[in-house]
């Protein structure tokens, strides 16, 4: 090696060692500071705020409100003053060292009697390192933070980075399709230490009353005047409340927020799942950067973010070949995408055929024994296994249904919500009904896209049970939440039908919880008079938005 290359190699090296010597030490320059914040009820809320090593007197600011410890947003931080914002993390009421009592979650950061986000923006606002332009970030339970504060928020309010959170705590968290998400809020709140009280007020409370109507920011959506990011996954346990949150604020909130939102799926579950490998291509696009939009809302940089599109989701497909269809994002100016809501029908020899069934009164009947609930295997869960899985362990089993449509000449893409119209029976008093879409690939494995649940004395409303009359046909209509994947040239698209799903969801006792367990023989009508059918949302290639 000659002197002059050994010398600038010497000299490169050099140059890493002081950046990465000055970034350490501006690291260590943005250490937090702990306030103890006084709430309207004199409780006091441990906080911490870092301010930029060197900047503004006062800049804009990002707000963090957690459960699980304000330490957490020190990364956060670091980064967000490196970028000449200061970082403000907060532990929420009766957690990490603040004080008060947790229960119940959520509730005291919202607009009812205690509303701790609110008081927390005017505390920011009033303070010199403030120049009165606020942003909120943060995921899962500290993303439902954002949701809660959202409708209240005063003004100093301009931003918010809501990542995989919910929009309405009944319907999407706890009592999906009016059952219980057992595996979900159990395994959450115990784990987490917060079981105490909320566990036992939240099974207190199966309908839904205004003890949830509280825990419902899409509710309030109208009073929303502050534009967010929603980021969300096809898997992820709140995958419609990050859609829900988008829809209502972009299109139905105040001036500031309507028309500036943006919403962004992507493949993702709430944590990793091993079954299918999306291709590289699948992260993040730059469009998902929160730091990006924060400058452009509060700090008027013109960065080319106002002129993203509002929506950009991964429209997925067969991940383990490069010819098929899908597996590329889409941008679009809305939700959901222009499609063509179409009718799969459910005959009495299990296929799945766009035309109805023959007339008649065929049906097809099976024991659910909720002593022996279907086994959950994949979907949107948190700390089961998640994401894409193949069903056929479970898809032998008599109380199972199965139809399935005949091989797929041409690739048929499905993007949207999906629901399910079942005609169904029970010889017990309740009972519930589960459906799946999966894809069913040229080697026998039938991947699960999508499912769903619903109480059938929930049918008609989740606030007022409505008993079933033994032997009688009702109309309920199932939601699958939504997604977006391309069914691949030769797969297969299949719907289960069955009334379990555990401990995903706790078995239902069959008996409207006034005896013992008991098997319950339900019917699914599959005639022209009856015709049980799925609605897939078919979208076709000339709908897509010119980027």
């Amino acid at each position: 090696m000659s002197n002059r290359r050994l010398i600038h190699r010497v000299l490169l090296l050099g140059l890493v060692i002081l950046s990465v010597a000055a970034f350490a030490a501006d690291e260590a320059k943005i250490q937090p500071t702990l306030h103890m914040v006084a709430m309207r009820d004199g409780i006091r809320l441990a906080t911490d705020v870092y301010l930029p090593a060197e900047g503004e007197p006062s800049c804009p600011v990002v707000l963090m409100r957690t459960p699980y410890g304000r330490a957490s947003g020190r990364a956060d931080g670091q980064r967000f003053c490196r970028q000449g914002y200061v970082m403000v993390a907060q532990d929420i009421r009766g957690r990490g060292q603040s004080e008060g009592h947790h229960a119940i979650i959520f509730r005291n950061g919202g607009w009812g009697k205690r509303r701790d986000g609110h008081d927390t923006l005017l505390w920011i606002a009033s303070q010199k390192w403030c120049n009165g332009k606020v942003a909120t970030i943060g995921g899962s339970a500290v993303g439902i933070t954002q949701n809660m504060l959202a409708p209240d928020a005063p003004d100093v309010l301009k931003g918010q980075a809501v990542t995989v959170a919910f929009s309405d705590m009944y319907t999407q968290a706890a009592y999906q399709g009016g059952v219980w998400r057992k595996s979900l809020l159990e395994g959450w709140l115990i784990g987490t230490g917060m079981a105490d009280v909320n566990l036992k007020t939240f099974r207190e409370h199966p309908n839904y009353d205004d003890f949830w109507a509280d825990m419902n920011p899409e509710a309030q959506a109208h009073r929303v005047n502050t534009p967010g990011i929603f980021i969300g996954g096809w898997y992820d346990i709140f995958l419609q409340g990050t859609i829900n949150s988008f829809v209502t604020i972009h299109n139905n909130g105040g001036p500031n927020a309507r028309g500036r939102c943006r919403l962004i799926i992507a493949p993702i579950a709430h944590g990793p799942f091993n079954e299918l490998k999306y291709p590289p291509n699948s992260k993040m696009p730059p469009a998902a950067e929160a730091s990006r939009l924060f400058d452009y809302w509060l700090k008027g940089n013109d960065n080319g973010a106002q002129d993203d599109k509002a929506v950009h989701y991964y429209v997925m497909g067969n991940p383990t070949d490069k010819d098929a269809g899908g597996n590329f994002w889409r941008q679009a100016d809305n939700w959901p995408p222009p499609a063509e809501p179409t009718a799969f029908y459910f005959h009495p020899d299990k296929r799945l055929v766009r035309g109805a069934p023959p007339d008649g009164t065929k049906a097809l009947s099976y024991r659910y024994d909720p002593n022996n609930p279907v086994p959950t295997v994949g979907g949107q869960n948190l700390l089961l296994p998640k994401g894409p899985m193949d069903q056929r362990k479970i898809e032998s089993r008599p109380d199972v249904l199965l139809f399935t449509t005949d091989v797929l000449a041409e690739p048929v893409e499905v993007t949207g919500r999906i629901y399910a119209e079942l005609y169904v029976s029970s010889d017990c008093p309740d009972t519930d009904f589960t459906v799946k879409l999966t894809d069913v690939y040229p080697d026998g494995r039938s991947m699960l896209v999508t499912d769903g649940i619903l109480r059938a004395s929930l049918r008609n409303s989740f606030e007022q049970p409505e008993l079933l009359h033994p032997g009688q046909t009702c109309e309920l209509t199932v939601d699958l939440w939504s997604t977006s994947l391309v069914f691949n040239t030769g797969h297969r698209i299949r719907v289960a039908i069955s009334s379990s799903n555990a401990p995903r969801f706790e078995p239902n006792p069959n008996t409207a919880g006034k005896d013992t367990p008991r098997v319950a023989t339900n019917t699914l009508a599959v005639s022209g008079k009856h015709p049980s059918h799925i609605l897939l949302p078919i979208y076709r290639d000339e709908w897509a938005v010119k980027n």
